[in-house]
């Protein structure tokens, strides 16, 4: 009887020490976590040297915080946009849809020549990362969250939605898009470059749109494709529209041979 005792006792033991490594384990991975998108966020930060980079965390957090994760309006992000602004220059502001990671491979190795929204601040902070807030946590998750297109009002979809409205609002002369033809339909009505910043350039602050068409082998589309007539038809009338069918392996030696002059990349 004693023995038996003795074995319940130690199971007893183990089990209460398995739960307590397991809840430990569970906490200290969230802390982890957490940790991470703060580390992620403060070390990309301060790259760029002239901004507050606690003020701008702050800004961050109180837009999606202890708040519904399918709730987070666009205007949450306002605030942050608004402590850190983007600053136009009008010779390289670059736009694109379908075509993130040639666009990037190519600014990443010409930022003489174009930027994107991704290349900013902002966008560079927060390009690829997850986050979301919980109702009554005062913290950033970074799992649980809900995806891109499990709810309109998430606090990714609704940051990129803020910051491509400002981005659009800040662009000024002559402006770039990079778009896809490996799909059939290049401008999608979807997409964050028709459904926001197409509409948001405006004449006489931007001058002319020029087109890029990124042509992989067997594209599906080029610059005649019908969705382009859309992109026209919402495009201010008085700002240039042009429109250039450009293989990916020219792109890529635009980026690859710095002796290329900008505006003969294409």
């Amino acid at each position: 009887m004693v023995w038996y005792k003795r074995k319940e006792n130690i199971a007893g033991g183990i089990i209460a020490a398995v739960a307590v490594t397991l809840i430990l384990g569970l906490s200290l991975g969230l802390t982890r976590r957490q940790k991470t998108i703060k580390s992620t966020f403060f070390s990309r930060c301060e790259k760029f040297k002239e901004h507050d980079c606690q003020k701008l965390w702050d800004l961050f957090e109180k837009a999606h915080v202890n708040k519904d994760p399918c709730n987070v309006p666009v205007e949450a992000y306002d605030p942050l946009i608004a402590a850190a602004p983007f600053i136009p220059d009008c010779k390289k502001m670059m736009f694109w849809s379908g075509t993130k990671d040639v666009v990037h491979d190519l600014t990443a190795k010409r930022k003489d020549c174009y930027f994107t929204l991704e290349d900013t601040l902002l966008g560079s902070i927060l390009d690829g990362l997850m986050w979301c807030g919980k109702n009554g946590k005062d913290d950033t998750f970074t799992t649980g969250c809900p995806g891109w297109s499990d709810c309109e009002n998430n606090p990714v979809r609704s940051f990129w939605k803020c910051a491509s409205a400002a981005y659009a609002d800040a662009a000024c002369g002559d402006v770039t898009a990079m778009l896809s033809g490996s799909t059939t339909t290049p401008f999608d009505p979807e997409s964050i470059f028709a459904s926001i910043e197409v509409t948001r350039l405006k004449a006489p602050r931007v001058s002319s749109l020029n087109v890029v068409m990124v042509l992989q082998m067997n594209a599906k589309s080029d610059c005649t494709n019908a969705s382009l007539k859309n992109l026209q038809n919402q495009l201010d009338p008085n700002i240039t529209y042009s429109c250039k069918d450009v293989a990916e392996h020219r792109v890529e030696q635009c980026g690859s041979q710095p002796q290329i002059m900008c505006g003969s990349c294409w």
